[in-house]
């Protein structure tokens, strides 16, 4: 794992176990697997991987390596999971704007409804049967 020289397991292959991220700290991690034939040459293979333990935590105006300047309104949301038998509503979610291909689509649905109104519109194909 990471940089350790030591291995932290060995099995021979194949092998299936649980990886306790528990006892890791959170952050971004090295998975080193190593494997040797009969005739002992080496294969590796490395893994990155981000452990996340704590709570779950999101940033909503400022974004990594930004450039800004001024006054900047930051949202800070964290969301844990150690209670599993009580579910908190207010709060639980981050709040986002909608994405502009959802207004992109809307204003091409309309705009398509009023160029369909306003090209095939003739009142003489409405007239009552009655």
């Amino acid at each position: 794992m990471d940089d350790d020289i030591q291995p932290f397991a060995e099995f021979p292959a194949p092998v299936k176990f649980i990886l306790d991220t528990t006892k890791i700290p959170d952050g971004k991690h090295i998975l080193r697997v190593v494997a040797k034939s009969s005739n002992n040459v080496e294969g590796i293979k490395t893994i990155p991987f981000e452990v996340r333990n704590g709570p779950a935590i999101y940033v909503l105006g400022i974004k990594e390596n930004e450039v800004v300047d001024t006054q900047i309104p930051i949202t800070i949301n964290a969301y844990g999971s150690e209670r599993s038998d009580v579910f908190v509503i207010e709060g639980s979610e981050t709040p986002q704007a909608i994405p502009a291909w959802v207004w992109a689509m809307v204003i091409a649905f309309v705009g398509f409804g009023l160029f369909y109104i306003i090209m095939y519109w003739d009142q003489d194909l409405y007239k009552s049967f009655v």
